[in-house]
């Protein structure tokens, strides 16, 4: 008794949730909700028939099992060969989730990782080589910032036809100035640390210093960024999508309301031709901004110390 009495910060803190950070409850609610969508879309793909989700392979306007719905040719209910039924072109919703899903995430996840890895390299050369290099990054960075990039999407997009790999390319062209600047400022504030120091007596290259040296203590903030920067990547996509542009014969969920709104899904009552790729949308903008939200307490020990 004594013992725990001497300690008892001690005693407690191995109950602390935050002895470990990265078993952070938001990043772990967030993966879990990614991990079910993509786990459910990898699972659907042997069980469920893929090519549903392609025009004219299912019944039209057919409603989710057990509903009804009324029109001018009479009253059709749902049933368990399509479960969330179909649309007015003749898709089975089910399938249009299943390859629609991974396909929103892939445009985000493709759009993050090339903007990010731009950004990366041009922020440590702006960061740790200063001068005129970092004059030019840090103008070239705060000018594509101010452009509307959506406006330039759209105007890009509806002259060139691109796939779902080029449209991601295209949005990462505009994904860079973030990670730049953060990883800029960030770097800025490391270079004067001893551990620099001693790595460019020892005779370090720039290259080590910069990528083996530093860049290890920047993952959390990396992450973050990453994320932040696949929110904003799926978002474009899914505004260029709804706007009809983008793929076109591919099923997304973006398209999906796109000709939900298009053919008048809205006003004929079709809720379940927009509403599940809206729903899937919003679990994958909810999961990813938990997940943000965990790696800003990791990345930053001031907001552990609030949760605490």
């Amino acid at each position: 008794m004594a013992t725990i009495s001497a300690n008892p910060k001690r005693k407690i803190s191995r109950f602390n949730r935050f002895d470990n950070p990265w078993l952070n409850p938001f990043l772990i609610t967030g993966v879990f909700l990614i991990v079910i969508i993509l786990l459910g879309a990898f699972i659907g793909q042997f069980t469920w028939d893929s090519d549903l989700a392609l025009v004219g392979n299912s019944p039209l306007k057919q409603p989710p099992v057990g509903v009804s719905h009324t029109t001018l040719r009479g009253t059709s209910v749902g049933t368990w060969e399509h479960p969330l039924g179909t649309d007015g072109d003749g898709r089975d919703m089910l399938a249009v989730m299943i390859v629609g899903a991974p396909r929103t995430l892939a445009i985000g996840f493709i759009a993050a990782a090339a903007g990010m890895g731009f950004g990366i390299l041009l922020g440590f050369m702006a960061g740790f080589m200063g001068g005129r290099v970092d004059d030019v990054i840090r103008i070239a960075s705060d000018t594509t910032i101010t452009i509307p990039s959506i406006l330039v999407l759209i105007v890009i997009q509806s002259v060139i036809p691109v796939n779902l790999v080029g449209m991601a390319l295209l949005i990462s062209a505009f994904a860079w100035p973030g990670p730049t600047r953060l990883i800029r400022g960030q770097v800025l504030s490391m270079k004067e640390s001893g551990y620099v120091k001693m790595a460019r007596i020892s005779g370090a290259s720039t290259f080590d210093i910069m990528f083996k040296e530093m860049m290890p203590n920047l993952i959390p903030y990396l992450a973050a960024s990453f994320i932040g920067n696949m929110q904003g990547s799926i978002l474009a996509a899914i505004g260029l999508e709804v706007l009809g542009l983008g793929p076109q014969r591919v099923p997304t969920l973006g398209k999906s309301i796109y000709w939900s709104v298009q053919l008048s899904g809205l006003s004929q009552g079709l809720w379940w031709w927009w509403g599940f790729p809206a729903l899937i949308l919003v679990v994958i903008f909810v999961g990813l901004l938990l997940i943000n939200l965990g790696l800003d307490e990791i990345s930053n020990p001031r907001l552990r110390q609030k949760v605490e």
